[in-house]
């Protein structure tokens, strides 16, 4: 018989509703036993399709349950930090959505708390399970377009302008942990530190912010080794983008618009030799990459495996990001 891990999940947000509770209910390893959320009425729909035992009232109610030994964590920015620690307290690993915290200080107490409950903490950067993703990176690691050279990552959307203007949602609100560059720029941190299997050395951005103070369209540059340097773009204001491409000496690999979430479809991407204008097609078979990485962490939180990103990745993350916003801020470089 499959051992499975009874998951809760703290809040009936989209991403729950539409990709984690999904991909948990069809793992090999893993069903949600339960929902938590301030408005019961609304989740039980929710429930009802996706066969969970369980709704509750408050997310306190999910962390008192001995049947629980895991929780997903899709709450604003803000809330990351205090229900993260609660859990781990609780004695339930945890999945965290991205960006893990608001501050790096806030991630190194988050881990910190994880040690010394004995639980597993893992920031949900979902798109590193993908196949494709796990092909570019052994391409580059391989030197399949020689030495890297540049990274380019962009992701952006345009937020819908009367909520744009309300500045209600939490993306938008400085004290819930808003802004463009937590809220997708961290992806792009994220696939540069991975491919490239090094750490920035110094960080220069520019920004826009909007009227309540949080950025909503920022450029940022990060200075790798001597030979070496990658750009992100994140934005609330501008068509959709979600991309990245990697340079090398010899070659160079693109993909489309759908880089950090292909959905299930077949996966593409593009290797173009050093001088070719047009480059060969690669095609990786579907997909689900939240059903890889949930089956990934149960595995571990029910001892079949390590993780496979630790600690220190998510702490360092978050340290690149404190810098691109304070180089926004000041439009100074600064040094990692």
């Amino acid at each position: 018989m499959v051992e499975m891990l009874k998951w809760g999940v703290l809040g009936n947000a989209t991403i729950a509703r539409v990709c984690i509770i999904p991909a948990i209910q069809k793992s090999k390893n893993g069903r949600v036993h339960a929902l938590a959320t301030r408005f019961p009425a609304g989740a039980e729909e929710v429930a009802e399709k996706n066969s969970i035992h369980a709704v509750y009232e408050g997310y306190d109610a999910v962390l008192n349950d001995p049947q629980i030994g895991a929780v997903y964590i899709p709450l604003p920015n803000h809330l990351h930090r205090p229900w993260t620690l609660k859990a781990l307290c609780a004695g339930k690993h945890v999945l965290c959505e991205k960006p893990l915290a608001c501050t790096a200080r806030e991630a190194q107490e988050m881990f910190d708390t994880a040690s010394k409950t004995g639980m597993l903490l893992m920031e949900a950067f979902m798109y590193r399970f993908h196949p494709r993703s796990l092909r570019i990176k052994q391409m580059i690691a391989e030197r399949f377009i020689g030495e890297p050279r540049l990274l380019r990552s962009a992701f952006c959307y345009r937020f819908p302008e009367n909520e744009y203007k309300s500045g209600q949602n939490a993306r938008l609100k400085p004290q819930t942990g808003g802004g463009a560059l937590l809220d997708v720029g961290c992806y792009s941190v994220s696939v540069a530190r991975w491919l490239l299997g090094q750490e920035p050395k110094q960080v220069q951005a520019q920004a826009v912010y909007h009227p309540r103070g949080v950025d909503v369209h920022i450029v940022g540059l990060m200075r790798f080794s001597d030979s070496c340097i990658a750009t992100l773009e994140a934005s609330f204001i501008s068509a959709l983008q979600q991309t990245y491409t990697v340079v090398g000496s010899k070659g160079a690999i693109e993909l489309p618009h759908d880089a950090f979430i292909p959905w299930q479809k077949d996966a593409r991407f593009t290797v173009r030799g050093v001088d070719k204008e047009t480059g060969d097609e690669f095609v990786v078979p579907g997909a689900d990459e939240y059903q890889l990485m949930l089956e990934h962490f149960a595995d571990a939180a029910l001892g079949k495996r390590k993780l496979a990103f630790s600690a220190q990745d998510s702490i360092l993350n978050m340290q690149v990001l404190d810098a691109l916003a304070e180089a926004a801020k000041t439009g100074k470089t600064v040094f990692l």
